[in-house]
């Protein structure tokens, strides 16, 4: 998914604030739902963020556009782990990895067949 960096998104130093980098992977990742015609959701549950480990490597600033890529590293009983990386041109600027727990009303459950049949048909590498 490609992404323009606006005013909005930019600290007073003129580069992109740090959460931002969050939102974006965050956008991307339902983008790949959305695109695909389904919802990032199934029977009232969804994924949750259980786990970010991030590394900011280079800023990004206004008016740069940027893409965001994707790469699931394991898929289990009810969560997985994600690899997302934030690129300007053919430079990466961020990198995080997350692990996403499918849960419905507060609790794991089981990633049902559908979700998970879709995840591994994305075929996501960098």
């Amino acid at each position: 998914m490609q992404i323009r960096v606006y005013y909005d998104d930019t600290d007073a130093g003129g580069i992109v604030y740090h959460a931002n980098y969050l939102k974006y992977c965050e956008r991307a990742r339902s983008e790949l739902f959305f695109e695909a015609g389904k919802t990032p959701t199934a029977g009232g549950a969804h994924f949750v963020v259980k786990n970010i480990e991030a590394n900011f490597l280079k800023s990004a600033k206004l008016g740069d556009m940027i893409k965001v890529k994707h790469k699931i590293v394991s898929l289990k009983f009810t969560s997985m782990k994600l690899c997302q990386s934030v690129w300007l041109e053919d430079v990466k600027i961020f990198e995080m990895t997350s692990v996403l727990v499918f849960a419905k009303d507060g609790k794991p459950i089981k990633i049902d067949e559908e979700m998970r049949e879709f995840l591994t048909s994305l075929h996501l590498d960098f």
